[in-house]
């Protein structure tokens, strides 16, 4: 299993933004029991999500937060009670990718809860899930493509990201993706590529996910699909140049359009990862309605200053 080190994927997973669910607010904007998930107490979490219930039931964000930090925590009886209040204000599919319920996933309730969730929101919604057998599929693979990223920025923060601890937390992350890719491939045997208007937009993002953190070469596998997704409207561009960088950079090859940085551990910052042809780029991502890559580097606080034709 090519893994390539923590230091290296960390800029890459980072700088590409694929911690979707689990990115923390800004900071000053997250509430008490956020924060404190955020930062992996889970005790104080619940202290402080159960506290905000006390003052406002109807607060749906934070039954929804509440459930996670009880599912991790294995409070599952609790979990599912403060997650069916949710569902009761709001049938929205936010917790069928919710990575801190993963744990809430393998209990027996899980499947009836999920019934009642789809039917709830295909009962309201003007674009229901037309495959809910497939989408299920899909969800789950979200939910555990995003579990643990930030617990990986835990470890790294509180031990460092080469302590044996942040090095076992990646080492789960790959096991994971491992068995992601697996399921994502069984699922795809007799299936086409999930489209929005089948599958909704989190479960056909799912599969997206799955092969962008790939390390065996689905990206370059799919790579044609997901231009033609793209030429659908269904993804942004921006996905189809990071899935084509990171088939280089999973193949040591420099990347083409500048999606891709990796962390310098000399200089403890974030540096461009190498270039197919400087020259080129600005080119290339102007073909697929990209901004040029100074531009878009900047945004990320990186200086860069292309090299003269």
């Amino acid at each position: 299993m090519n893994i390539r080190g923590p230091w290296l994927w960390l800029g890459v997973f980072l700088f590409c933004g694929m911690a979707l669910s689990q990115t923390p607010p800004a900071p000053g904007v997250q509430s008490p029991g956020r924060a404190l998930r955020a930062e992996g107490d889970i005790p104080g979490a619940i202290a402080a999500f159960e506290k905000r219930y006390a003052e406002d039931p109807r607060d749906r964000r934070n039954l929804l937060d509440f459930a996670g930090a009880l599912s991790i925590n294995r409070r599952l009886d609790d979990c599912f009670k403060y997650l069916n209040l949710a569902v009761e204000l709001e049938p929205t599919l936010e917790p069928l990718t919710d990575p801190d319920l993963v744990t809430a996933r393998e209990d027996k309730r899980w499947a009836e809860f999920e019934d009642m969730l789809v039917s709830a929101y295909n009962a309201k919604a003007d674009s229901p899930i037309m495959d809910v057998a497939f989408a299920k599929g899909l969800w789950k693979l979200m939910a555990w493509d995003q579990a643990y990223f930030l617990e990986v920025g835990i470890a790294g923060r509180k031990t460092g990201m080469k302590s044996s601890v942040a090095e076992a937390v990646w080492m789960l992350k790959f096991l994971i993706q491992k068995q992601n890719q697996r399921e994502l491939e069984a699922l795809l045997a007799n299936r086409s590529w999930p489209r929005i208007g089948q599958v909704g937009r989190d479960a056909a993002m799912a599969a997206y996910l799955i092969v962008m953190h790939s390390n065996d070469g689905l990206q370059k596998k799919y790579l044609a699909v997901i231009k033609t997704i793209c030429e659908a409207g269904e993804l942004p561009w921006m996905r189809y140049a990071n899935i084509f960088d990171r088939s280089r950079f999973n193949d040591n090859e420099p990347q083409r359009f500048g999606t891709h940085t990796r962390y310098n551990e000399r200089t403890k910052t974030a540096e461009l990862y190498p270039l197919e042809d400087e020259s080129k780029v600005d080119e290339w991502r102007k073909e697929i309605s990209l901004p040029p890559l100074a531009e878009f580097l900047k945004t990320q606080g990186i200086a860069y200053s292309p090299k003269k034709k």
